[in-house]
């Protein structure tokens, strides 16, 4: 369908682009971030760590190979808004069931076109991440002082918590899918993706799902073998609850590991800090090195934050929980992309190895997990001691 109602986007500094509506119609705001993958949109659209952002597709054709239920990341879209240059006319794929457009509608994710999205992308990319709306149907008879009120009358990114919108509303299990049972991992759904799941699933777990909220005592009572942290939106600042939660688990021995805001988690845990980003890092092309064997590896991203630790050599926890050392580092800008513990069984990445539309150059640490995992079982949990002023919290 070919639309030629009107739409504006407006930024938080002043801009505005003009363009046409796409998907459905009203007001609709979020922190304005961009992702440059090329294929992927819809896992895109259903990841729920989208959650309050209003999404630039940096590739000029969206909407190619339509929708269809099995490539959804969650049960709906959760982006707040959606901006594309050019939304396919048709739709040319076998596996197809509907098109973009009608998605979006049905969904109620207000979205704009005809936007020169390279622009805007480098303005992002140059002035950072801000604050937007995207304004169409009735809601373009506002002015544009208006306008510009609403989208700076919002809430930042920074110091927001968001795991209690995207979480589970109650707990469930999803049984493994390999031909052997290796045992169970307690996953704190902090947004989590169907494709984690299933790689978990795949390599012989049982994997419980627990709301955001679960307390160390609902963690213990699923009897898991090990601990999982999903990736999610919001500042990980506002997420210090399961960071404490997560400490203690660590302290007590169980192996561990986390995808994005899960890896930030563990950075929080471990006693350090973390740190938003001017734009984050969003899309399949994210090149990263782990520091063990200096490959490179193309990576899935979708962070705006990041944790503060030294990307060279070795540092203690500040919180007793041993050494600690960059595992992966970003090649664009040299940002901490994942963190290995070498005195307990943890790690964690804030690329996504789980990506369903690729690449999957990191799957294999799935693997890492369930052999990190077998190997704990084989022996008596080792327990540590944290250090006194962080046991007070």
């Amino acid at each position: 369908m070919i639309r030629t109602d009107p739409a504006v986007l407006v930024l938080e500094d002043g801009t505005r682009y003009e363009g046409t509506a796409y998907g459905a119609t009203g007001e609709r705001f979020g922190e304005l971030v961009f992702t440059t993958g090329m294929t992927g949109y819809q896992e895109t659209l259903s990841d729920p760590s989208y959650a309050g952002q209003i999404v630039v597709q940096t590739a000029p054709h969206i909407g190619n190979t339509g929708v269809n239920a099995e490539d959804m990341e969650s049960d709906r879209f959760w982006v707040e808004g959606y901006v594309v240059r050019d939304p396919s006319r048709m739709i040319s794929n076998w596996r197809a069931e509907g098109t973009l457009d009608e998605q979006l509608e049905a969904e109620g994710i207000v979205g704009i076109s005809d936007v020169d999205t390279r622009a805007l992308t480098r303005l992002v990319r140059n002035e950072g991440a801000m604050r937007a709306g995207i304004f169409s149907g009735e809601a373009l008879s506002a002015d544009a002082d208006a306008q510009l009120e609403k989208v700076r009358a919002q809430a930042p990114m920074a110091g927001r918590y968001l795991s209690d919108l995207v979480t589970t509303k109650a707990a469930y299990t999803a049984a493994h899918t390999a031909s052997e049972r290796i045992g169970s991992v307690a996953l704190l759904d902090l947004g989590v993706k169907r494709a984690t799941i299933s790689n978990l699933a795949s390599r012989g777990f049982d994997v419980h799902v627990l709301p955001a909220e679960a307390t160390l005592e609902q963690i213990r009572e699923t009897g898991a073998d090990a601990i999982f942290y999903s990736n999610g939106p919001g500042d990980p600042e506002a997420n210090d609850a399961q960071a404490v939660v997560l400490r203690k688990l660590l302290a007590e021995g169980f192996p561990f590991m986390g995808i994005c805001f899960g890896n930030q988690l563990l950075g929080r845990a471990l006693g350090f800090g973390t740190y938003k980003l001017p734009f984050g890092h969003r899309g399949v092309n994210q090149p990263v090195r782990d520091t063990a064997t200096n490959k490179v590896e193309i990576t899935a991203q979708n962070h705006g934050f990041a944790v503060d630790l030294p990307i060279e050599g070795t540092v203690d926890s500040p919180v007793g929980l041993g050494r600690v050392e960059v595992s992966h580092i970003g090649l664009n800008d040299q940002v901490v992309e994942g963190i290995r513990c070498l005195d307990i069984p943890a790690f964690s990445v804030q690329f996504h190895p789980e990506a369903a539309s690729g690449p999957h150059d990191a799957s294999p640490l799935f693997d890492r997990f369930r052999d990190m995992v077998l190997a704990a079982m084989a022996e008596p949990r080792r327990t540590t001691e944290l250090t006194e002023t962080q046991n007070e919290n």
